[in-house]
């Protein structure tokens, strides 16, 4: 059997300046995002599409949301193969490609974990849990470009 799973969330613009969309220029990219029981994110476009620089945009959060998938995975992973990761911490890069006709798409995104683990034992085990993060990330799983990761495993 398999299990359903439903998400909600709540786009609302908030950038009509007083022309709507008169023109391309004429309004902001500012947006709430509203998760019932969560903190509201305030939200833009990418500066290069007339977004403020100062808010998240949604390429950003794409790129975080597959981070955090793939970390939330390997950390379970992780401590259920006796691997007790100490630090985690990921610097992810997305690169997309823009063209007139048909907007854009990305490329790939990579993931750089950067890993601290308890013993030395446990780095073998705990580079090769990341293939197997990355095969059940659900969010990776449902992209249609590669996630690449490159982690980096040390101990401390």
């Amino acid at each position: 059997m398999t299990d359903q799973h439903s998400y909600l969330a709540t786009v609302t613009w908030t950038g009509n300046t007083g022309a709507g969309t008169a023109s391309y220029r004429s309004y902001s990219r500012e947006h709430l995002v509203d998760i019932e029981g969560k903190a509201r994110l305030r939200a833009s476009a990418d500066p290069a599409f007339l977004g403020d620089p100062e808010l998240h945009n949604p390429e950003e959060l794409l790129v975080a949301a597959l981070s955090e998938c793939h970390m939330l995975w390997y950390l379970g992973l992780c401590a259920n193969s006796g691997v007790v990761v100490t630090a985690y911490r990921d610097r992810a890069r997305g690169s997309m490609s823009e063209t007139p006709a048909t907007g854009g798409w990305f490329t790939e995104v990579v993931l750089r974990p950067e890993v601290t683990v308890a013993e030395p034992g446990m780095v073998a085990a705990a580079e090769e849990l990341h293939g197997k993060a990355h095969r059940r990330c659900f969010i990776a799983n449902s992209v249609n470009f590669p996630v690449h990761h490159e982690p980096e495993i040390g101990t401390g």
